[in-house]
């Protein structure tokens, strides 16, 4: 996970209250008006990510001889690059392939996170601190630095760009996820059912895991943000999705030599990855709101 990743997680959530029922926690997303703007902002992204190749008005590996390097115009909207691709038509294509493997990284992250952080927090003892002391062996290492690592190893393509950055992301997210399931493991109903003899698999499933749903929601969607971060840098250096594949970061890396000469190669890309990930941290920010009662409390 990338530095800048990491000063956008949220404080400590309440972990030992009551989920929010379904109808409840809509009704709350939809008073707040940060998240009713960001969700607005998220759902209108993916569905430029899914569109998006059939909105393009140019096919964006095409090159245009006459146009090398035009600015903004009524036949290309944003532009065209130092080969004369549209920059309009390469900006949607890359939507769907920045958002792909972001979201595909967070996935690796939830899942293998997930299971080191409940599996070490019930178990405790040595398991614990293997695993923990495995974490902070890798937290050691900056995010982006392990994987640049990984990528290096695997070599750079768009699937190892989302199990580097997926990897990369484990150790915090771990760590964050033990904190809220040690509190559900001292509650009544865990140590009930450990007293009945009920297998610890089943433990671990179906008492630990949903009873930290509100907790791995919101870091979650904290953690969408910044592997959109390490999607763009791993792109921008090169090692994640390769040309001709429009990707957000390899059209900044594309643009970075041209600044003074044609700004909108790396301007549009860059806007879009700001508001990307601008609202999906402001949509993690209001969750933590609404899925905490002490802010509840304080409102």
């Amino acid at each position: 996970m990338s530095e800048v990743s990491k000063t956008i997680q949220p404080g400590p959530l309440a972990t030992d209250s009551p989920g929010l029922p379904r109808f409840e926690l809509l009704d709350k997303i939809l008073n707040n008006k940060a998240a009713k703007f960001s969700l607005i902002m998220i759902f209108i992204i993916i569905v430029i990510g899914i569109v998006g190749p059939w909105l393009a008005p140019h096919d964006p590996t095409k090159t245009y001889y006459e146009a090398f390097l035009q600015g903004p115009s009524t036949e290309h909207l944003l532009g065209t690059d130092a080969i004369g691709r549209d920059m309009f038509s390469r900006l949607l294509y890359g939507t769907r392939v920045t958002l792909m493997v972001a979201v595909m990284a967070v996935g690796i992250t939830l899942v293998l996170a997930t299971l080191i952080g409940v599996v070490s927090a019930y178990l405790g003892g040595f398991v614990d601190n293997l695993l923990m002391r495995i974490m902070d062996i890798l937290l050691a290492l900056p995010g982006i630095i392990l994987a640049l690592a990984i990528v290096a190893v695997l070599g750079p393509s768009q699937t190892n760009a989302m199990i580097a950055i997926g990897i990369s992301s484990i150790p915090s997210f771990a760590r964050l996820i033990r904190g809220a399931a040690l509190v559900i493991k001292s509650s009544g109903y865990v140590e009930a059912s450990r007293s009945i003899g009920t297998p610890n698999w089943w433990i671990i499933l179906f008492q630990m895991v949903p009873n930290i749903s509100n907790v791995l929601i919101v870091y979650t969607t904290l953690f969408i943000g910044g592997a959109i971060l390490d999607t763009a840098a791993l792109g921008f250096i090169g090692l994640g999705a390769q040309p001709p594949t429009p990707e957000w970061g390899t059209m900044l890396s594309e643009g970075k030599d041209y600044l003074s000469d044609a700004w909108w190669l790396a301007t549009f890309p860059g806007l879009a990855i700001t508001i990307v990930v601008f609202a999906v941290n402001i949509l993690g920010d209001a969750l933590r709101d609404i899925f905490d009662p002490r802010t509840q409390k304080r409102k």
